[in-house]
């Protein structure tokens, strides 16, 4: 596969400036590329190594051709070294792995009692990082012991990794469940931990960012009973407020370190829109069949390309795809593969491997690749819709070129408002700094879980505080519940239940569902997690794994198990769900022109009720099925538009036309919603809730005709909700709630400006889900309100 690869190549004369020019020039896309910026090499700018640095670790460095560091490099290990807590925030593959390791080595190199904790968002990521600092202490030919300890660890490695380990490399989710709880057993580690190394600190926002905030007061408050006070080492892709995250995850003092001195190769970044295929309708080509066939263009002339989705299901598609386009052509298995969470350990390894080596031609991933897992020196990126940040976005685009050379990303919108103002207004993108990475660790659920991880593991003092949290008033309501006593000026955990074992940091639900494959020995292929698995293991489902289709034949939702047999099917299936939403406080309401805008708290009741059967590559509704899944229920925090009936009654429409100017208004609303709040469209959902009614109809997915409101000739009065998509909420409501006149305004201004004649994806969404009239209702009820 190598050799078939590097023949390509060979016969291949055209360069990727040539190929982007292409794409350019070519008459039937060249309107679509509506923008390409270039970004020249840049050279590296180098320091001598900072003062304190152990003699024969300078050896090391030069063995390895390492004669002077990059400028930031040096900058990093010199505040280290003076004590300072350290962010780095520099592009990808900049060097930042030396940051910490020399700080580290260093002080093993003196103390050899000294030990160090690194912490990896994935479990991938801390394998491969590992590598790099094993390399340097075969090298010293010192008894320095460097261990990995995830879920995959062996049990009978485990014990001498505890008593051993000078650096272990973990994940938060290993921390927070089997060395927090445990750390009796770790007292060595404990009692000399001198750094903790946090990578990839921009992955940490939102809710997982808020629980590792928790999980790191958990950790400093057994640092501290054992008498050790660890320096924190920090890295991060660019975000706006790196030294602010920081300092919010530590709740200390930070220093920063942004000035990059590591080159960079030159870059192309292509914006394509795919073309208008209905110009009344405004519907364009699918966004998923032209990132296959732009990736073909890369692809067939011997690039090494990945392919970014921004889902389970369009990942598999894409494979899919490709898969059929080369494989088949050039009679070569495996040229193609798919990565996302959920593949097994042992395979995403291979995958790894075989894009380092240069015999995987094309990688198809979700965010799953998006942190910094070395996979070699790819040269083209194509991302199949935008992710939804900047931040992300750039980060993808980092995985081309990631050492030297000439590269090219290409972003390929979908139809979507957000992803139709991001290509149509390039300066915004280009223009604008990276988002916020925004927590909120006191969010109470979060807190309260944490809070009882951290009294199973060390009796809480009379008036002790968790971080800067008073904790009396929830020791009590604790203590009502059975979870712990008062005795001596002291709270114990008295409950037989292992909290850590009941909080998952990243999503909802600890629980995750085994998919097992019956068409011959049974036999597990992936791991789903709770919420996908809803929507994607019901019972008739097509699930697909690295291009195979599986039919989902039972969903066993007790035992978390899903029992799929292998079938060569030409659809896709698509899930469809239903929410209700009551409201049980509003925190703040303003009545404000003809509308009033909401905050407060909310009862969100969801269930999954049925799904479509969508063809590959036509992308045809072939059919569909009722499904009856449990509900699901959660309180969140949201902001919502009340539509009062007065202002619904001025419009000279019928009740049916001006719910689809409601609903076209909300989908518009929601996408500009994510971009101004900066956050990942994933951290908020819509719901459009019919007072009289008190039922909502989620967006998306789309519901068929069948399923909407009644469409009955009454005036109705709608709240427009916008919800935090985490139990407790996640803080998004309250800057909703300040920017309302912002989210309209530009609500209006990208209806307005949008070509398309009576609605379509890119505004208040296509005209057969909202009718030909919902792009002027939306528009007379903005100009109404704002």
């Amino acid at each position: 596969m190598a050799e078939h690869r590097l023949k390509l190549q060979t016969n291949n004369a055209l360069t990727i400036p040539r190929i982007v020019e292409e794409l350019k020039k070519q008459p039937n896309i060249q309107q679509c590329v509506t923008h390409v910026e270039y970004f020249p090499a840049k050279e590296a700018r180098f320091a001598d190594f900072p003062e304190g640095i152990d003699a024969v670790l300078r050896e090391l460095l030069k063995r390895r051709g390492i004669e002077r560091l990059y400028c930031h490099q040096a900058e990093s290990i010199e505040k280290t070294l003076a004590g300072k807590n350290v962010v780095v925030v520099t592009p990808t593959a900049s060097g930042k792995t030396l940051c910490y390791n020399i700080p580290v080595l260093n002080s093993i190199f003196s103390h050899l009692e000294t030990r160090a904790l690194y912490l990896f968002p994935t479990k991938a990521l801390a394998q491969d990082q590992m590598e790099e600092l094993y390399q340097l202490i075969q090298l010293s030919g010192k008894d320095i012991k460097t261990f990995t300890y995830d879920g995959d660890t062996p049990q009978d490695a485990r014990k001498a990794i505890r008593a051993q380990g000078h650096v272990v490399v973990t994940n938060p989710d290993m921390l927070h469940a089997g060395i927090l709880p445990h750390h009796t057993k770790w007292v060595q580690l404990f009692e000399n931990l001198r750094y903790v190394v946090i990578d990839e600190l921009h992955s940490y926002r939102g809710v997982f960012g808020s629980h590792l905030t928790n999980v790191l007061r958990r950790l400093k408050r057994l640092c501290q009973f054992y008498g050790s006070r660890p320096q924190f080492i920090c890295c991060s892709a660019t975000i706006a407020n790196p030294k602010d995250l920081a300092s919010r995850l530590l709740e200390e003092e930070v220093e920063l370190v942004s000035s990059s001195g590591a080159p960079q190769g030159e870059k192309y970044f292509v914006f394509y829109n795919p073309p208008v295929v209905n110009q009344q309708l405004g519907i364009r080509r699918s966004y998923v069949n032209e990132a296959r066939r732009i990736a073909l263009t890369f692809l067939s002339r011997g690039l090494q390309t990945i392919v970014f989705a921004n889902s389970r299901l369009i990942n598999e598609i894409l494979v899919t795809y490709l898969k059929d386009a080369l494989e088949k052509s050039v009679l070569a298995k495996d040229l193609i593969r798919g990565y996302r969470g959920g593949y097994l350990p042992l395979e995403r390894r291979d995958i790894e491997k075989g894009l380092r080596e240069g015999k995987i031609l094309g990688v198809v991933t979700t965010n799953a690749l998006d942190v910094g897992v070395d996979i070699g020196s790819l040269e083209v990126c194509i991302m199949a819709g935008y992710s939804g940040s900047i931040t992300s976005t750039w980060q993808r685009i980092g995985r081309a070129g990631r050492r030297s050379g000439t590269a090219a990303a290409v972003l390929v919108a979908n139809s979507s408002p957000l992803d139709q103002f991001i290509v149509q207004h390039p300066e915004y993108f280009f223009g604008q700094s990276p988002e916020h990475g925004l927590i909120n660790p006191d969010n109470l659920e979060i807190l309260l879980s944490h809070l009882k991880c951290a009294v199973f593991e060390l009796p809480f003092r009379q008036s002790e505080k968790f971080g800067d949290v008073e904790t009396a008033e929830i020791l009590k309501f604790l203590e009502e519940r059975g979870f712990v006593h008062q005795t001596e000026g002291q709270w114990h955990w008295t409950n037989e239940a292992y909290p850590a074992d009941a909080v998952s940091l990243r999503s909802v639900s600890s629980d995750n569902f085994v998919v097992l494959d019956t068409t011959r020995e049974p036999k597990i292929i992936s791991k789903v997690d709770f919420p996908s698995a809803l929507t994607t293991l019901h019972e008739k489902a097509i699930y697909i794994h690295e291009g195979q289709q599986y039919f989902v034949e039972k969903l066993d939702y007790r035992e978390r198990r899903a029992h799929v047999r292998q079938v060569d099917s030409d659809y896709f299936t698509d899930a469809i769900s239903y929410t209700k939403v009551r409201i049980l406080e509003a925190f703040e309401t303003q009545p404000v022109k003809n509308s009033v805008k909401n905050h407060g708290e909310i009862h969100l009741t969801t269930q999954v009720v049925g799904f479509k059967k969508i063809k590959f590559y036509t992308l045809e509704n072939v059919g569909a099925g009722d499904l009856e899944l449990p509900e699901q229920e959660m309180h969140t925090t949201s902001y919502w538009l009340t539509l009062p009936k007065s202002l619904l009654e001025a419009l000279p429409y019928s009740a049916a036309i001006r719910l689809d100017g409601v609903r076209g208004l909300a989908q518009a609303m929601c996408q500009m919603a994510a971009l101004f709040l900066m956050c990942d469209l994933r951290d908020i959902r819509l719901a459009i809730e019919e007072n009289l009614v008190g039922k909502a109809i989620e967006q998306p997915p789309e519901i068929p005709g069948p399923q909407r409101w009644d469409r009955r000739e009454q005036i109705f009065e709608p709240n427009i909700f916008i919800y935090d998509n985490y139990p407790g909420g996640m803080g998004m409501s309250v800057p909703l709630y300040d920017m309302q006149d912002r989210i309209l305004s530009e609500t209006a201004r990208l209806i307005r400006c949008c070509p398309c004649q009576e609605g379509c994806p890119g505004c208040v969404g296509p005209r057969g889900e909202v009718g030909g009239l919902s792009k002027q209702v939306a528009l007379d009820i903005l100009n109404l309100i704002l």
